[in-house]
């Protein structure tokens, strides 16, 4: 054949599979069917050749489907799905009775003596992704709710989720575009507060907010939220705003913006997110405010890259003579992975297959799009809530109510191919951070080089960190930790504001010699409080500050425009 030769259909090849790839990657939501495919025959593999297990799980089930039958009726359920008083009623008890068995049925089925312990995560996964599916609550025939509104409207509900179903079905096949919340609007409704762009450089911006008192700490706060999704997760509506709160208790703020990728920026990698996105931003802060030590705090993957600029920092070694060091006054790290060794639901979709996969869709690209990373962490979304909000929508016939920071889950973005791939890698496959192998200029860092002070936050019901993973800073670091449990998930954990109902938490300091207790032992320990760990952590922030200074002596010079900036407002159709 003239004009072709081995390299040339090489690569023929190769573009042949990334597309292949890139196919299955929308149909599957981004699941690899390799890894899929070795966890379910790693399963029946185990199941076939386990007869006594197998008549056991049998025995069981039959036993428990009795009395679910039997069942007259049942104290309240805790699961939203199950929530209408009609599910005490028989024969609904019964059905919810029996699901529950099957869900604990499948838990037991799952983990296989033998099978890889990845294997047994995946399996868990699908079994319970089918199982919300097969709910009794999702068929309106079986739902007490469902029948209830569908009598007393008539079938309007019906008619009315029909209509809505019809909507997103146009929305998904691109016939209709996404809605934008247009009463959640960056820099109008939410993203408020007062500020100022004060330096832009390629991947970020960076906002110095408004004093809003006559004096402040001397030491001012740099935050550093993930670069998944937009920063105002930290500066909601203003009555939803920790950057408002801080504002209005004395601190001077500075935040990064990140920049949305497009394909121009696929070759951006972890260490342009490492220096453009905490290191540049320091030395701006630090020429600013006179080489006063600064507070700093990483929110989710945010939190990740502080501490390898901490390490970083804490020595010298570590950074080319180019980076001007800045001074770190203490660390705080909310809802943030060091040590990725158990990342809690976010590793059934990490192995080589995965990881492949989204490589190969990103080479098509450039870029990890944000409906695809969006679509991820809605599987990571608990199956109750889940359900029980499209049985709401589609059955009752509700419409989801939008809140801020439902507009703020929804403006999603990209993540270059280059950075993604290294993370995926370097973080969740080789744990290279916390076994010591993770390089900043060629040299790798240490985290036990960091003797900070530490204010390290874990949320009860977090699904993306498990507060057991968060909780490892005692052992990676050498110093004083101040660890906070607080209510709540990822994102509401994190937003708790003073004042607001049914928030508490658990806190205690280990000293740097001192950690030596499990995460079950420690929440043993640790006392509990009711209220908002914001409190708590304006005070240790004084505490580790060294007073105030005139709130003129920081005001934002050459300023670029108002916060929230431009990079927050772009938005891409996919």
């Amino acid at each position: 054949m003239t004009g072709l030769n081995a390299p040339v259909v090489s690569e023929l090849a190769s573009k042949l599979d990334r597309k292949i790839q890139n196919v299955q990657v929308w149909m599957t939501g981004g699941l690899s069917p390799v890894a899929l495919a070795l966890a379910m025959t790693d399963w029946a593999w185990h199941v076939t050749g386990s007869p006594s297990t197998l008549t056991c799980l049998g025995l069981e089930c039959g036993l428990g489907a009795v009395n679910a039958a039997n069942a007259a009726n049942a104290e309240a359920s805790d699961d939203p799905r199950f929530s209408d008083p009609g599910w005490k009623l028989w024969p609904f008890v019964a059905l919810e009775r029996t699901h529950h068995l099957l869900e604990a049925w499948w838990d037991n089925a799952t983990h296989l003596r033998g099978m890889e312990h990845h294997h047994q995560d995946v399996m868990h996964f699908l079994a319970h992704q089918w199982l919300g599916a097969a709910s009794p609550s999702n068929v309106p025939w079986l739902n007490p709710a469902v029948l209830t509104a569908t009598v007393k409207t008539q079938g309007q509900n019906l008619l009315q989720g029909m209509s809505l179903g019809m909507e997103d079905l146009q929305r998904i096949w691109g016939i209709q575009p996404q809605p934008q919340p247009s009463n959640y609007r960056p820099g109008v409704e939410v993203a408020c507060t007062p500020g100022d762009v004060i330096h832009r450089n390629h991947l970020v911006e960076l906002i110095q907010y408004t004093p809003q008192t006559h004096q402040v700490q001397r030491e001012p706060i740099f935050i550093v939220p993930s670069w998944i999704m937009k920063y105002y997760i930290l500066d909601l509506s203003p009555v939803n705003s920790m950057v408002k709160y801080l504002v209005a208790q004395g601190h001077t703020v500075f935040m990064v913006s990140w920049r949305n990728p497009d394909e121009s920026d696929a070759l951006l990698d972890m260490e342009d997110y490492l220096k453009l996105g905490v290191l540049n931003p320091l030395a701006v802060i630090t020429e600013r405010t006179g080489g006063v030590p600064i507070h700093t705090v990483g929110y989710c993957l945010g939190g990740t890259l502080l501490a390898i600029a901490a390490a970083a920092l804490a020595n010298p070694k570590n950074l080319h003579e180019t980076h001007q060091i800045a001074t770190l006054a203490s660390m705080t790290l909310l809802a943030a992975q060091l040590d990725f060794r158990d990342p809690g639901d976010l590793g059934v979709f990490l192995d080589e297959a995965q990881v492949a996969l989204l490589e190969d869709a990103m080479a098509e690209t450039g870029y990890l799009s944000g409906q695809l990373m969006g679509s991820s962490f809605q599987l990571l979304k608990p199956r109750n809530f889940f359900w029980s909000e499209l049985v709401g929508k589609y059955w009752l016939g509700a419409p989801v109510i939008n809140d801020d920071l439902s507009a703020w889950n929804a403006d999603v973005t990209r993540m270059p191919a280059s950075m993604h791939s290294q993370y995926l890698h370097r973080f969740y496959l080789h744990n290279e951070l916390a076994e010591g192998l993770f390089e900043v200029d060629g040299t790798p860092v240490s985290l036990e080089d960091i003797h900070l002070p530490i204010f390290a936050l874990g949320t009860v019901k977090d699904h993306v960190t498990p507060w057991e993973s968060a909780y490892k800073v005692m052992r990676l670091t050498r110093s004083d930790v101040t660890f906070v449990l607080t209510s709540g998930g990822h994102n509401a954990g994190v937003l708790s504001v003073p004042g607001t109902p049914f928030h508490s938490y658990q806190q205690l300091t280990t000293q740097a010699d001192m950690h030596l207790d499990s995460p079950e032992s420690w929440r043993q320990k640790a006392p509990t409080f009711e209220g908002s760990w914001w409190s708590e952590w304006h005070r240790w922030l004084v505490q580790h500050g060294s007073g105030t200074v005139l709130a003129d002596q920081r005001a934002a010079a050459d300023s670029l425009g108002p916060a929230p900036g431009h990079y927050v407002l772009v938005r891409y159709k996919d």
